[in-house]
C-alpha cells in the first residue's frame, strides 16, 4: 500500500506540472526576420530598382517622374536646386513621390547639403557655414552641432538622406575640414555624431579620398600615383574612424571617381572591385550601403558605356548606382543590371545581399 501512495503521488506531481517543464514559450521562440520577409516578398525587379538613385525634373509630381517610378521601381531621389521652391512645396513633392511610388519600403530622399558653396535651397534654407570654416574653429562640437542643425532643417522639409560630410583631407577649395588626416578624422567623428543623435542617415564622400585629385571627376578621370601606405596614412583615417566607431546601417559612404595606381590602375573606384570589396569591405570591414558617385560625371560617361555601369558597380561591391540627370540612363542601366541576372553574368543573391543592407537601413527611416 505505501508503495502505491509513492506511485501516484509521482504521478500527480508530474501530470500538475511541479516536475521541470518541457514547455517552450512563445516568447521565446525564434521571430521572422523582418528584413528577410520584405526581401523574400520582393520581385527581382524591385530589388534591382532599389539598386538605383535617381535624379528628377521639376518642382511637383509629372509623369515621368511616375512613369521612372511605377516601372523601374528606383529606391530614391536626389533633389537639386531645379526640384526646390520652399519649404512647403519640397514637402508635398515629397509626399506626392511617394504615393506615386506605392513602394513595399520607403524610399530614400537625399540631397547635397554640406555648407558653403555645396548647398542647395539657398532661397529658403539657411546655409550652413564650409567645412573649411567649421575647421578654422578648431572645436569638433561645432561640426556636430552643423550636422544636428542640418538634420533637423532637411527633415522639415521631408529630406531623409543628407550626402555629408565631406571626409576628404585638404579637398579643393572649402569643402574640406583641413588638411591633417587626424584633425579632418575628428571634425567628420563629430558630425557622424551629431546626425546620429537626430537618427539621421548621412554619407561619408568621397571614398577613398580626392583631395589630391588635379582634375575635377565632373570633367574627367584623375589618376592618384600616391603609394598604398601614403593613402593609409594622408586619405583613409576619416573613413576608417567612422567605419570603426559607429553603426555601420547608419550611413552610407559614397566612391568617387578617381583612379588609384596603387590599388586599382584600371578602374575608377566607383567601379573597382579592389576599392569596394578589397579595401572598403574585407580591410576596413564597411558593413553598410556603398553608393557611387554621379555615375554621368564627365570621369565615367567618358570612359565607360552607360550599359555596363550598373553591372560594373555591382561586380566591384557597390550598392546604389546614383544616376542624376539622365531618365535614358537611368532606365539604361537598371535594364542592363536585370538582364545580367537573367543571364547569370550576376547571381540573385548577390543582389540580395545589397538589397539587405539597403532595407537595414531604411528601417531607420521608418523609426524617424
Amino acid at each position: 500500500m505505501k508503495k502505491f501512495f509513492v506511485l501516484m503521488f509521482a504521478v500527480i506531481f508530474l501530470l500538475t506540472g511541479c516536475g521541470e517543464s518541457k514547455e517552450v514559450k512563445a516568447d521565446v521562440l525564434p521571430q521572422p526576420d523582418p528584413i528577410e520577409q520584405k526581401l523574400k516578398s520582393m520581385t527581382l525587379e524591385e530589388k534591382i530598382g532599389q539598386m538605383i538613385m535617381i535624379g528628377v525634373y521639376g518642382t511637383e509630381i509629372n509623369d515621368d517622374i511616375v512613369y521612372s517610378l511605377k516601372k523601374f521601381h528606383f529606391g530614391g531621389v536626389i533633389f537639386y536646386d531645379r526640384n526646390l521652391e520652399s519649404v512647403e512645396q519640397t514637402k508635398k513633392f515629397v509626399k506626392d513621390i511617394s504615393a506615386a511610388a506605392k513602394q513595399k519600403v520607403p524610399l530614400f530622399f537625399s540631397i547635397d547639403q554640406e555648407g558653403g558653396r555645396v548647398a542647395r535651397g539657398r532661397s529658403f534654407l539657411e546655409v550652413p557655414p564650409s567645412q573649411k570654416e567649421i575647421g578654422f574653429s578648431e572645436d569638433p562640437e561645432v561640426a556636430k552641432f552643423w550636422a544636428k542643425h542640418n538634420a533637423k532643417i532637411l527633415r522639415k522639409i521631408g529630406v531623409n538622406v543628407n550626402f555629408a560630410p565631406v571626409a576628404d583631407v585638404n579637398y579643393r577649395d572649402t569643402r574640406s575640414f583641413g588638411e591633417d588626416p587626424q584633425f579632418v578624422a575628428n571634425f567628420v567623428d563629430a558630425s557622424a555624431q551629431g546626425y546620429e543623435e537626430e537618427n539621421f542617415i548621412y554619407t561619408l564622400k568621397h571614398f577613398p579620398g580626392i583631395g589630391k585629385s588635379k582634375i575635377d571627376p565632373h570633367k574627367e578621370v584623375s589618376n592618384v600615383e600616391d603609394t598604398r601606405e601614403v593613402l593609409d596614412t594622408d586619405e583613409l583615417p576619416p573613413f576608417k574612424k567612422v567605419i570603426k566607431g559607429h553603426d555601420n546601417s547608419k550611413f552610407m559612404i559614397m566612391v568617387g571617381h578617381l583612379k588609384y595606381d596603387a590599388l586599382d590602375p584600371v578602374n575608377s573606384a566607383s567601379l573597382s572591385p579592389a576599392v569596394m570589396t578589397g579595401l572598403l569591405r574585407n580591410e576596413l570591414g564597411f558593413t553598410g550601403v556603398v553608393i557611387t558617385d554621379d555615375l554621368e560625371m564627365g570621369a565615367i560617361k567618358n570612359n565607360t558605356d552607360v550599359s555596363s555601369l550598373g553591372v560594373k558597380m555591382i561586380l566591384a561591391g557597390g550598392d546604389i548606382a546614383l544616376i542624376c540627370h539622365n531618365y535614358e540612363s537611368q532606365q539604361i542601366v537598371y535594364k542592363s543590371i536585370l538582364d545580367a541576372v537573367k543571364r547569370g553574368e550576376i547571381s540573385e543573391e548577390r543582389i540580395d545581399e545589397s538589397v539587405r543592407r539597403i532595407l537595414k537601413m531604411k528601417e531607420h527611416l521608418q523609426s524617424n
